[in-house]
């Protein structure tokens, strides 16, 4: 056998972290994240967001301090796994299960509302990046809400076909508004929680903590 041999080690290796270039779909979102033609939509949301958060007891509930989960991260589980579950009876032809299927997609629409009020919640105390791919987010995710509207009128009125079609058009399209949803929770960092938005002036240019 051979005397201790001197252990190698590659500092350069260690010492330098690896860098990857960002996908297509990080690099677009970081554009929505740098976008100014949506600081006019920011604005005209401000007031609206602050409100909702304007009594200190209500803001403490929404954004989860006792728990430290935010409402809007539980409240979005029920309209998506409603709509969801509804598309996954859509495959099975019986009577019984288009019923259900009915039932499911409106009782989606329903908790789409205190979904929408918590997520805009949220919101209120985001930088001004993630202010704008939330603005991106909501709008996905109301064009998706009103297609299982639609679904919802379709199937109630013996269409059950289209309800069908609306409902998965509207399933891909929540698809890119949970992408956004998930961008602005594991790439953001909030803003302190002042209670009063219409005060706060976010970082005009935004912060993302990851570098490029």
């Amino acid at each position: 056998m051979c005397a201790h041999t001197p252990l190698r080690i590659d500092v350069a290796a260690e010492e330098s972290p690896k860098r990857t270039t960002p996908s297509v779909v990080v690099r677009l979102l970081r554009r929505v994240e740098r976008s100014e033609g949506l600081d006019p939509a920011v604005g005209a949301m401000e007031p609206v967001a602050g409100r909702i958060v304007a009594n200190e007891r209500v803001r403490g509930l929404l954004h989860g301090d006792a728990t430290g989960i935010p409402l809007h991260v539980i409240f979005t589980d029920l309209p998506l796994g409603a709509w969801f579950m509804a598309q996954f009876l859509d495959l099975f032809p019986e009577d019984g299960t288009r019923r259900a299927a009915t039932r499911l997609v409106g009782l989606g629409v329903v908790a789409a509302v205190p979904t929408a009020l918590t997520g805009w919640a949220e919101w209120a105390r985001a930088d001004r990046g993630a202010r704008r791919v939330g603005i991106a987010h909501a709008t996905t995710n109301a064009v998706g809400t009103l297609m299982f509207i639609g679904s919802w009128a379709a199937r109630s009125h013996s269409h059950h076909d289209l309800g069908v079609r609306l409902g998965r058009l509207g399933g891909l399209v929540l698809l890119v508004g949970s992408l956004l949803g998930g961008y602005m929770r594991s790439d953001r960092q909030a803003v302190p929680d002042t209670g009063h938005v219409a005060n706060q002036r976010p970082n005009q240019e935004g912060s993302c903590r990851c570098t490029e």
